[in-house]
């Protein structure tokens, strides 16, 4: 017998609101409104009963929930989904849980995060972008508005204990510092406990880490990696959770740094591919594609898509190219076991704790496609591609021996990106695409799922997560949360595919946009445009209304082979029509195509912590400031001044320094003698300094920036005075044009994660010995 989804639905439904009926709770409102008792009447305690305690508890049974979501990952990567990344942890879950190969993202980081958090589409939740590029335009302005409640909030005002470890990267920029507010931090977003970054990347050997709201340093041990740092913090958590209360479930989002740039492991783990990937991207599609179509994980008429002519062919490579693309690939691969590993331990802890049963456990494999966001030929220092600057393999030759170690920041280059996306076309930021949304999902539960090792086929997409964990709870959708009432979620639960493998999907239309890349999936169909490619910012677009549309009907072609449009161009024309429907919806329009511009904030349109300001004074104490809540020192004329105490000829350490090793400046005291050094990309530094020890007593350390030109990435002169006399002048070739860091601040009287300069250590051993007053630094 065929299964009904509307049948099913309405029994999840009946079953959510029979168990908030049977509890005497209405869960629909939150917070959950206690209980009105008539006043007691009697003088004595002894003679009067006390009324019931009030507390909020889960539906008797309601399993823990685990989300895994790993970073930059594409669906013909991992071993469980024909991949050549071993990837055992994630094979047992599928062996017994579910694979689903047709489960969707955004196709960019903060899109997909906020909405696998929320079961809303990413523009409603206003992340159109990445938090960095927000706008002042309805569904990108970053701030996720109130008629949209986390997930985390649900559960956590419905008894379970929640916490977050890992990547975070929904927090708007403006509002990463030590003036908050808070409320949109993973604390005030309904979560108990946080330890991870807030940003979109990570040092994975010197992280910038939160504990709650407080900036940590993480140990500066020789094998420290954030991956297995993280990792032990969730175990703690999770263990000491079911140790103190046993009967209240969990709800954990472990969202890993990896494997999103720089693509950072153990060299170990990097050691277990050496000679693996020899033959090239174009014949590892071909054998990851054979793999695909032997286990399943693809129908077997599935045709592999060809290689976009923007994308080179691995023949054409010289011999030094294929020695260096050949290590961007190891590493990755060994990244990316080395996650799954530490998952695994993860997985261990849920077994030894007999929690595994009743968890119900995501693990999501990418929340988008791989990423070409390293360019042709890969980068050592992605900031630089970042940047829009493209790396070179000759540039990059002297960084094998050390690729993924921290003397590199390293992406792969774009052909192994495209054959991490297996079989499809395109990657990460192409939206348009299943190359930039198609991800592996494994679902397990042993307790409420009674199949095991099966594939599922249904049409999902990463808002269908937040409702499946609720139905699975019995916890119905919220109406109302703090007196505002709640957007309906856009997900629609999974559980009703668990134990039945044909039953016909739930989801029957689903947009896709990122960067003007678009498309629609509407009743076993697809419509898409591609606009632009990640890798080439600079790029000239063509007119939004000059994109060329392609058309797929993917009930019947998996892989987006064939395009259709010119043989159905009604079919094309009726899927154009629900696109713009959908996105007048969901806050799509206005489209914005624009990228580097959008860094800058006066461009894009949003806050500015700074509002305008051209001089800020900061104090002892007062480190990581982002750039975002800094004062943009980048290619204009500026000045910095530092009142200090010298305490004597070996007064040393950092008064301040903006980002670290792979990018950025720092003023600071050597031997007694005041420096400056500009670093570019870790390639070309810049360092002037005094020849003279500062005396014992107060001075006044200076340093102006002279600009060449008004552009981006102008070069120009470096003064550095004492006292307001000048001790040292050069030319600084370059600078960084539009960013330093991704995830290193500023910092006053140390220099935290990496050091900007080789002249002294990071952390604890570049703390100013002296008294520093105050800097001040103006814009000119």
């Amino acid at each position: 017998m065929k299964s009904k989804p509307h049948l099913l639905l309405a029994l999840g439904a009946a079953f959510t609101l029979g168990a908030a009926a049977q509890d005497g709770i209405d869960r629909t409102v939150l917070p959950i409104a206690e209980p009105k008792f008539d006043p007691i009447t009697t003088l004595d305690a002894r003679d009067a009963k006390a009324p019931p305690r009030f507390e909020v508890k889960a539906p008797e049974g309601a399993p823990n929930v685990v989300i895994v979501l790993i970073d930059d990952i594409g669906f013909g990567h991992s071993s469980a989904f024909g991949g050549p990344i071993k990837m055992p942890t994630l094979e047992k879950l599928a062996n017994g849980g579910l694979r689903y190969n047709r489960f969707h993202t955004t196709a960019l980081c903060s899109p997909t995060r906020t909405a696998l958090l929320t079961g809303h589409n990413h523009h409603p939740n206003n992340a159109g972008a990445i938090m960095e590029v927000a706008t002042a335009f309805p569904g990108n302005t970053g701030v996720r508005p109130r008629e949209i409640t986390t997930l985390a909030e649900t559960l956590r005002q419905n008894g379970y204990s929640t916490g977050a470890f890992g990547k975070y990267h929904e927090t708007p920029p403006w509002e990463v510092s030590v003036s908050g507010p808070y409320d949109r931090w993973p604390t005030g977003s309904g979560f108990d406990k946080f330890y991870g970054f807030i940003g979109g990347e990570t040092n994975q050997w010197a992280p910038a880490i939160f504990d709650g709201v407080t900036r940590m340093e993480p140990p500066l041990t020789p094998n420290y990696h954030f991956t297995v740092d993280m990792t032990d913090k969730a175990i703690n958590w999770m263990s000491a959770q079911k140790a103190l209360t046993p009967q209240k479930p969990f709800y954990m989002y472990f969202a890993t740094g990896a494997t999103h740039a720089p693509h950072h492991a153990p060299k170990e783990w990097i050691e277990r591919y050496k000679g693996q990937f020899a033959g090239g991207w174009d014949k590892l599609r071909e054998e990851t594609f054979a793999r695909q179509k032997q286990m399943g994980v693809v129908p077997a008429d599935t045709k592999l898509t060809a290689r976009p002519k923007e994308i080179p062919g691995w023949d054409g490579m010289s011999a030094d190219q294929k020695r260096l693309f050949e290590r961007q690939m190891e590493t990755f691969a060994g990244f990316a076991e080395h996650t799954d590993d530490q998952v695994g331990r993860l997985v261990t802890q849920l077994e030894k704790i007999g929690q595994l049963d009743n968890t119900l456990f995501f693990y999501i494999v990418g929340d988008n496609g791989s990423s070409a966001e390293g360019g042709p030929e890969g980068t050592y220092n992605e900031m630089m591609a970042l940047n829009g600057i493209i790396g070179k393999a000759d540039q990059m030759m002297e960084h094998i021996d050390n690729w993924g170690d921290p003397t590199t920041f390293p992406h792969f280059a774009i052909g192994w990106a495209w054959a991490g996306n297996t079989p499809f076309q395109w990657t990460k930021q192409v939206a348009s695409h299943f190359g930039g949304t198609r991800n592996g999902m494994v679902m397990h539960w042993p307790k409420g799922i009674k199949a095991k090792g099966e594939i599922r086929s249904q049409f999902h997409h990463v808002i269908d997560i937040a409702p499946t964990a609720l139905e699975a709870a019995t916890i119905p959708q919220p109406k109302t949360v703090n007196g505002i009432t709640q957007r309906p979620m856009d997900g629609v639960p999974m559980l009703y595919s668990a134990d039945a493998p044909k039953a016909a999907d739930t989801r029957k239309t689903q947009y896709f946009e990122m960067f003007g890349n678009r498309g629609i999936y509407h009743e076993g169909w697809v419509a898409c445009t591609r606009h632009s490619i990640p890798w080439d910012m600079a790029a000239k677009m063509p007119a939004l209304k000059d994109d060329v549309w392609e058309l797929y009907n993917v009930d019947e072609d998996f892989s987006e082979a064939d395009n259709l449009a010119e043989k159905n161009p009604a079919k094309l024309k009726e899927l154009q029509e629900v696109f713009m429907k959908e996105a007048v919806r969901n806050h799509v329009l206005p489209i914005d195509d624009r990228r580097s511009e959008r860094f800058n904030p006066a461009i894009a349109g949003r806050p500015d912590l700074l509002d305008g300001r051209k001089s800020l004074t900061v104090y002892p104490g007062m480190i990581g400031m982002m750039e975002n809540a800094f004062i943009n020192v980048k290619g204009v004329r500026h000045t910095i001044e530092a009142e200090v105490e010298i305490k004597d000829d070996k007064t040393q350490g950092v008064i301040l320094a903006q980002a670290g090793y792979f990018g950025g400046w720092t003023l600071y005291i050597k031997d007694g003698k005041p420096r400056h050094e500009y670093n570019w990309f870790a390639i070309e530094r810049t360092n002037i300094g005094g020849d003279t020890a500062l005396a014992p007593g107060k001075h006044v350390v200076g340093y102006e920036f002279i600009p060449d030109s008004a552009k981006p990435g102008t070069g120009g002169k470096s003064i550095l005075s004492v006292d307001g006399k000048k001790v040292a002048e050069a030319q600084i070739p370059k600078t960084q044009p539009f960013a330093f860091s991704a995830d290193e601040g500023a910092d006053v009287g140390i220099d935290a994660e990496t050091n900007v300069s080789p002249d002294y250590k990071p952390g604890i051993p570049s703390t100013f010995t002296g008294k520093i007053v105050k800097v001040t630094v103006e814009q000119k």
